[in-house]
């Protein structure tokens, strides 16, 4: 049976669910406080990643934390403020960083990637887009010992889980990338891994849609619900009353606030990252993580891309520049000759992501709502997830037996059990 679908939000999940709902022939609006030009789906890496296995929430994260989280500069900071939502998120943040939460989901963390990167390569092979998408891996590329040791433990279970990575020397790294030398002692190369240029994909699939029927309402803000026997009926917002038969939520980081007048609380907390883009040439052509310091390196379309950094301060769009200088710093660190113009840096822009306490996202239905489903809580792993997501949403919604288990994903999922 078709349906009128509303989407609400137009990041690289909201539209990947519309994309994949039209291509089932439902009925699809999308709604979006913005432009579709700005936020995290268009300032992050880049990386499509089946090897980010580890969620978020993980063994260690907490010493890390309570050690960084007083430094505003640090790759991980929380600025100290007295907020329910905030100290309900943290207990479950504790509660998740267990050695057996990350066992348990590692495996559907990989599947969830390894299908949302097929589906990347689905589209770029097709006659309708024509985006960039290289297949050349990731490098997690380490100066210290203890970086390597940390991270030898990943690289196994990712063998483990039949992913395709090793560890090579700084010569190895210099040899694949000839125009530029790093300054480190080597780097586990996730061959599993792509990148991609986010805006240019972002217009391709905005416009894809819209081309084949998808009503995208920008400069919408959604101000509450209509619901009616349990069911959403309309959707509210400040440019008028919109029908649905099922709503889908893809609002990032603004999704537990927009849930209130539903009394649900999904505890999300926006997690704030930063970009710098550099025009001039580099001579990076492999995407790198600078372990150490916790910033990504991706060689994009055009320009080379310096992203990095996890900031909780709640909603908001402030540019710390002193975050900006670290990422900057990092880089230098990391590249023999790099160093990022302070135009670069001054022109640095950001993204909230949607942190979920457990490190994984929430997808599937939501029983305060009968015809409501979560497309949401991606964290770091937006962007590589958005088409996974997208598809997963669009069997839901139509009665079909998805691609993967989802059980993971559920929204009302305990933690630290």
């Amino acid at each position: 049976m078709k349906k009128k679908v509303v989407v609400i939000g137009g990041g690289i999940v909201g539209l990947s669910t519309a994309f994949y709902l039209r291509a089932e022939g439902h009925e699809v609006t999308v709604l979006d406080k913005g432009t579709l030009s700005e936020g995290a789906s268009f300032v992050n890496a880049g990386y499509l990643t089946p090897s980010h296995i580890v969620p978020l929430a993980a063994p260690g994260m907490i010493s890390k934390g309570l050690k960084w989280m007083f430094n505003s500069s640090s790759p991980f900071y929380i600025k100290p403020r007295l907020d329910a939502d905030l100290i309900s998120w943290g207990w479950k943040f504790m509660r998740s960083c267990s050695k057996a939460h990350v066992q348990r989901s590692m495996s559907v963390i990989k599947d969830i990637n390894t299908l949302s990167k097929n589906l990347y390569h689905e589209m770029h092979q097709s006659m309708d887009f024509d985006f960039h998408l290289e297949d050349r891996g990731v490098l997690m590329a380490f100066k210290t010992a203890k970086a390597e040791k940390e991270e030898f433990s990943v690289m196994k279970a990712a063998q483990d889980l039949g992913l395709d990575v090793s560890l090579i020397g700084q010569d190895e790294v210099n040899q694949l990338q000839p125009g530029v030398k790093m300054n480190i002692a080597g780097a586990y190369h996730y061959r599993c891994d792509a990148h991609t240029t986010p805006g240019v994909f972002m217009h391709q699939l905005r416009d894809n849609i819209l081309a084949n029927g998808v009503s995208i309402h920008t400069k919408t803000t959604v101000n509450g619900f209509e619901v009616i026997n349990n069911q959403i009926k309309k959707v509210q917002t400040d440019q008028g009353d919109f029908e649905a038969d099922e709503v889908v939520f893809a609002a990032g980081a603004w999704t537990e606030k927009l849930l209130k007048p539903l009394k649900i609380a999904l505890s999300i907390q926006a997690g704030k990252g930063y970009r710098i883009n550099v025009a001039a040439p580099t001579g990076i052509t492999m995407p790198a993580i600078l372990m150490e310091s916790k910033v990504a390196v991706t060689p994009m379309q055009g320009f080379t891309r310096f992203s990095g950094t996890m900031e909780i301060a709640g909603i908001n769009n402030a540019i710390r520049m002193n975050r900006v200088q670290a990422i900057a710093q990092a880089s230098s660190q990391y590249y023999q000759g790099i160093a990022i113009a302070k135009e670069d840096q001054e022109q640095a822009h950001c993204g909230l992501r949607p942190l979920s306490p457990d490190g994984l996202p929430f997808i599937g239905r939501h029983s305060s709502c009968s015809n409501l489903v979560m497309a949401t809580g991606h964290a770091m792993m937006g962007w590589s997830l958005g088409p996974g997501t997208g598809k997963l949403v669009s069997e839901i919604i139509s009665g079909k037996k998805t691609d993967m288990d989802i059980t993971a994903f559920a929204p009302e999922r305990k933690y630290g059990l």
